[in-house]
């Protein structure tokens, strides 16, 4: 028995009892509806957490963390903190492969799932400036490279997996189903601060009432475990492994072999990236600090936008089918790029340019997103591919969104907001340039 098909925690011991066999002793047979089912699951659950946080890192952590300065500049060091998970990803796919390696694919992801839930917990017990000082601003920034870690961590091939397993004429309807995460987790946390914000007197909020999604998060990353690890110790899943389809490499050797690979890769999905915190976190912190837009209607307007989202994402899958993944990221890049020249300046519109702004961002979004994951995956080497990917992917959210809120509120801040549409458009010219410099794409996927 491979070291992966060992059952390495009691959380993998209890899933593979659940789903390692039936009656007759025959392993339980999985296809790609139910892999789909892990996959939504486990991204939700993920996307939860990473919203929670974002819009707590807008309308909690600046007065919080950062009372000695003005909202603005609290506002930009909150984002400066919120960066760190990024930063920190590429350092947990380092540590986790190796756990990957020596102990097993289970154990990886039940460390890493326990380490995003304690990294979120413990900042739902954050204390403030005024108990602390500048101590809150670290524990938080520790307890922010924590998630980052563990997302790294996190990637558990199953997208991958996925795709080894769609039909070949349905890879873009597959490819955009781990996708559905983002708006489906966006809309959660929104309606559930909205609530928050709406139910409590402000002081209340501030003082304990934001701690509770954050609890949530806790809670939804122990049912997403075991609807991950559901997937991971079946045979299936074994089998590939030991075929080295989604083997391990290490990252050293992955980095060599695959560096043309990983860079194009990272940056083929910048534009998409960077519309993603553009109708997400950067649009809440604009119009909580410049306008007088309430804080719950804005957020209910994005849960809204969030469901056109949702149906953007769908879409792709099909016209990725029909036209080629290829064709439909360079055509949304391109129509980002048309977005950027008008669409920032909506959000200093009243009530209907922010709807409008949020309802053709997301619209746009779903359509770059549902198709950005992986599209270069097929590139590598079956004996590259997960760990190529997985770093490949880390590499993707730094440079394209770790940086992207702190960024496109000091430019619109200082120079107004056509610079953050021109920061907008530097992402789409940048996947154009890389899905124009990488061949190999246009005759794997199309």
């Amino acid at each position: 028995m491979a070291a992966d098909t060992v059952p390495t925690s009691e959380a993998e011991r209890d899933a593979r009892a659940l789903h390692g066999a039936d009656k007759n002793g025959d392993g339980h047979r999985i296809d790609p509806a139910e892999i789909a089912i892990g996959v939504i699951i486990g991204r939700t659950s993920e996307f939860f957490d990473f919203f929670v946080y974002a819009i707590a890192s807008v309308l909690v952590f600046p007065k919080l963390v950062f009372p000695h300065v003005d909202p603005l500049t609290g506002t930009l060091w909150s984002f400066a903190i919120f960066a760190l998970a990024f930063v920190a990803r590429p350092v947990g796919t380092i540590i986790f492969t190796a756990i990957d390696r020596a102990y097993g694919r289970g154990a990886k992801l039940t460390i890493a799932l326990f380490l995003l839930g304690g990294s979120t917990a413990a900042i739902a017990f954050l204390p403030g400036y005024e108990s602390i000082g500048i101590g809150a601003a670290l524990l938080l920034a520790l307890f922010r490279m924590g998630q980052g870690v563990a997302l790294g961590g996190s990637w558990d091939g199953l997208a991958s997996l996925l795709a080894l397993n769609a039909p070949e004429s349905k890879r873009g309807w597959y490819a955009m189903i781990p996708q559905l995460g983002a708006p489906l987790g966006l809309i959660v946390a929104s309606l559930l601060f909205m609530f928050l914000i709406s139910a409590l007197p402000a002081e209340d909020f501030l003082a304990w009432g934001w701690r509770y999604p954050f609890f949530v998060a806790f809670a939804i990353n122990v049912v997403a475990l075991f609807a991950r690890l559901r997937i991971v110790v079946t045979p299936e899943y074994a089998e590939l492994f030991e075929n080295r389809a989604l083997q391990p490499a290490p990252l050293a050797e992955t980095v060599r072999s695959e560096w043309k690979t990983i860079v194009i890769g990272a940056f083929a999905p910048l534009a998409s990236f960077a519309m993603f915190h553009m109708v997400t976190v950067y649009p809440l912190s604009w119009v909580f600090l410049f306008t007088d837009e309430t804080p719950a209607r804005f957020l209910m307007i994005e849960a809204i936008a969030a469901v056109g989202g949702v149906i953007a994402i769908i879409a792709s899958g099909y016209l990725a089918d029909r036209f080629g993944r290829r064709t439909v990221l360079a055509a949304t890049a391109a129509a980002i790029a048309a977005f950027s020249g008008f669409a920032p300046q909506l959000l200093d519109a009243g009530q209907v340019g922010e709807a409008s702004f949020m309802i053709l961002g997301f619209l746009l979004l779903g359509l770059s997103f549902g198709q950005s994951s992986g599209a270069l995956s097929s590139n590598f080497t079956p004996r590259h591919r997960y760990t190529g990917s997985a770093f490949t992917t880390d590499l993707a959210w730094l440079f394209g969104a770790g940086f992207a809120p702190m960024v496109a509120l000091w430019l619109s801040s200082e120079f107004g907001l056509i610079a953050a549409g021109a920061y907008l458009l530097s992402g789409a010219i940048v996947t154009l340039v890389a899905l124009w410099l990488n061949r190999e794409l246009a005759r794997t996927i199309d």
